[in-house]
């Protein structure tokens, strides 16, 4: 047979480029290229270096894989079903792209065993290795000994040329050079073709210069097509630098053994086409039927599941002999990677009455931060070159910086989309860590996909968001943020909470601490401006969404319902309404999502459908209140930018204001 000229090698390669041809073209879509280029690279590095057991995918100390090129998410589907994870079965293979699949359009952490991040949007991969790889660092610095190392893994990424476009891989990449994290490897998969044909079009930079300026250590491997000896030893080299990440070009040809399509857009994102795959299987002498793999293909690779159990065992006897020396700071261990919060640990948060002088909610936020890092020593991040003005620093902790890993303020510098990629790295490690990114709110537009991507991944970020709204004041509309708040609600399985006093960011706090040990993320919105705090605020009824704040006796005649730093507006509003004889409610509604997780009954109870007057009171666009105001209710809203002035103008000539709310109520009353 033909197939007996190829080595074990060869045909281990060629059976992970056969697994991908087979299934894109069974599913007439998908990206094939990627995964027949990188082949050689991928069995190499999962063959020879990467430590990790395919019966235990979340053993803890396993290096980390990322394949942040996830078009070519067929690449890791192979490799995982062909080193005996039972996540990936061969009928799953066949089942690429279908509904249900446990192996989707590109690799997600949720769906699949064994894939550590979700990948797709390219260079979110890159950037959220850089936050495993920061995890590492600091467990590493935090829990091992001179004598015992038990958080002793690395990471490997591979990207492609569009990772090495995106902006947010040069944010990540630089401040990973900066840090000088040696764990963190990543090949990059140097084809020269995107979809739109040759990078000659677009991307003609020196990437491997770029990296060094980064502070990386660059190799490059000429022929990563079959010199697997060059792949080996390159890896090795990355592994004896141990004060920076280093970057492996691996110059490869996208689709290869395609002999009429490989090195051309035309393998990157379509299937080969029957004839082309007869002509492939015929070049690379491939004599097997689709989804067949060659028994000795699947024996070499099956090898993965002695080691890995060989390399879990030693690690659970290294663990032994910690705990035995170590008991304290083994327990403290065992409870970060079980994801359980240490006992009244929310008890530190404090409460106010009305009579507590009034600070800016972005103050209550740095009290509620350095209140929990007391208690909670798996927090840890920091802000986008905006710690004085997020407030976000947990004195007494250190700057998390090249070898001082063992600290916990995380200085991101100006890279907002960076930093959401890298918490999200950091939440997604399974080491219990809670990461925390901050900025002004307006600039969640610069780390959209990195929310996103939290949500959808579930990580369990905590955002930090200050000056969340016209009352951000004198730099204008670029810096205030009008309709971000409604965008940021539309977002699926993202908990957004705009507090509107002390107790309020309190209770904010309380739920995305309980959100970030669930995998969920949470972004909370905070004024630049002072805030009163309110008679009727509770720490424990944040969790509903919304609650009653003032009330009266039987029906009210209207609800006002406010948040944040309008929410006062309403109370007092209510006070005059009730001395001129009206009957009014005031619900404060930080937040909608809790709200609508309420049951019917209670959200009823809080918003009657039998009362219709309703004004709700918000610095931000009037987009999606109809749903709480309904067809005969009002707003007071903004729905145009907002003005360079001090805060307090803005917020009075926009209209908010007693005297504006006043007006509108009594307009709705009649």
């Amino acid at each position: 047979m033909a197939v007996a000229t190829q080595s074990l090698e060869e045909l281990c390669i060629n059976s992970i480029r056969f697994l991908a041809i087979d299934a894109v073209e069974k599913a007439k879509s998908g990206h094939p290229g990627l995964p027949m280029g990188a082949a050689p690279m991928a069995f190499v590095l999962w063959d020879r270096f990467m430590r990790f057991n395919p019966k235990n995918p979340k053993w803890f100390n396993r290096d980390r894989f990322v394949l942040s090129a996830g078009h070519g998410c067929m690449l890791q589907y192979a490799l995982l079903h062909l080193t005996g994870y039972d996540s990936v079965t061969i009928d799953d293979i066949k089942q690429f792209r279908q509904w249900g699949s446990k192996t989707p359009g590109h690799p997600e952490n949720f769906e699949t065993e064994g894939v550590e991040v979700t990948t797709g949007p390219l260079g979110q991969g890159i950037a959220n290795a850089v936050g495993l790889a920061m995890a590492e660092a600091h467990l590493a610095a935090k829990f091992n000994k001179p004598d015992a190392k038990i958080v002793d893994h690395y990471t490997y990424v591979i990207l492609g040329d569009g990772c090495n476009m995106e902006g947010v891989s040069g944010e990540a990449c630089s401040f990973a050079g900066h840090l000088g994290l040696g764990k963190l490897i990543a090949l990059y998969d140097d084809n020269h073709i995107s979809i739109d044909g040759s990078t000659d079009v677009a991307f003609t930079e020196d990437v491997s210069q770029r990296f060094e300026a980064y502070g990386w250590h660059v190799l490059h491997v000429e022929d990563g097509n079959t010199d697997l000896a060059a792949i080996a030893k390159a890896i090795e080299a990355a592994k004896a630098v141990t004060d920076k990440p280093t970057m492996i070009k691996v110059t490869t040809t996208i689709g290869y053994g395609s002999p009429n399509k490989q090195n051309t857009a035309g393998v990157h994102g379509a299937a080969l086409g029957g004839d082309e795959v007869a002509l492939t299987r015929n070049n690379l002498k491939w004599e097997y039927e689709p989804f067949v793999v060659p028994q000795d293909a699947l024996n070499h690779m099956h090898q993965a599941i002695e080691r890995g159990a060989s390399y879990e065992a030693d690690w659970n006897q290294a663990f032994a002999d910690y705990k035995a020396k170590y008991p304290q700071e083994a327990a403290e261990f065992e409870r970060y990677v079980s994801g359980k919060l240490p006992d009244g640990w929310d008890q530190v948060l404090p409460t106010f009455t009305a009579e507590d002088k009034g600070i800016p909610t972005r103050k209550h936020s740095e009290a509620c931060l350095n209140k929990l890092a007391a208690v909670l020593p798996e927090l840890i991040g920091g802000s986008a070159d905006l710690t004085h003005s997020n407030l976000t620093e947990i004195k007494g902790f250190g700057d998390f910086q090249k070898g001082q890993y063992q600290n916990r303020n995380v200085h991101f510098g100006v890279r907002e989309h960076g930093m959401g990629a890298i918490c999200n790295g950091i939440a997604l490690h399974g080491s219990g860590l809670i990461p925390y990114g901050a900025t002004f709110l307006i600039f969640t537009d610069y780390m959209r996909a990195a929310i996103r991507l939290s949500a959808l991944s579930q990580a369990g970020s905590i955002w930090v968001m200050t000056h969340d709204s016209i009352g951000q004041g004198e730099d204008g509309p670029t810096h205030q943020p009008v309709e971000t708040l409604a965008s940021l609600r539309a977002i699926p399985n993202l908990t957004v909470i705009r507090p509107a006093d002390g107790n309020e960011c309190s209770g904010a706090y309380k739920v995305a601490i309980e959100n970030a040990k669930q995998n969920a993320p949470t972004l909370l919105a905070f004024t630049r401006q002072n805030v009163p705090n309110l008679a009727g605020t509770s720490v424990e009824n944040v969790a509903k969404g919304a609650y009653t704040v003032v009330d009266c006796q039987g029906t009210p005649d209207i609800i006002l319902i406010g948040t944040g730093s309008e929410l006062s507006l309403c109370v007092t509003a209510a006070e005059k309404l009730t001395a001129q004889g009206q009957k009014v409610r005031v619900v404060s509604m930080p937040s909608w999502n809790l709200f609508e997780a309420q049951d019917a009954a209670y959200k009823e109870s809080v918003l009657p459908k039998a009362v219709t007057k309703r004004l709700a009171v918000e610095a931000g666009v009037s987009f999606g209140w109809h749903k709480y105001v309904g067809t005969e209710g009002d707003t007071v809203s903004i729905d145009r930018f907002g003005a360079s002035a001090p805060g307090g103008v803005c917020m009075e000539k926009f209209g908010f204001s007693v005297d504006n709310v006043l007006a509108k109520a009594k307009n709705l009353l009649g």
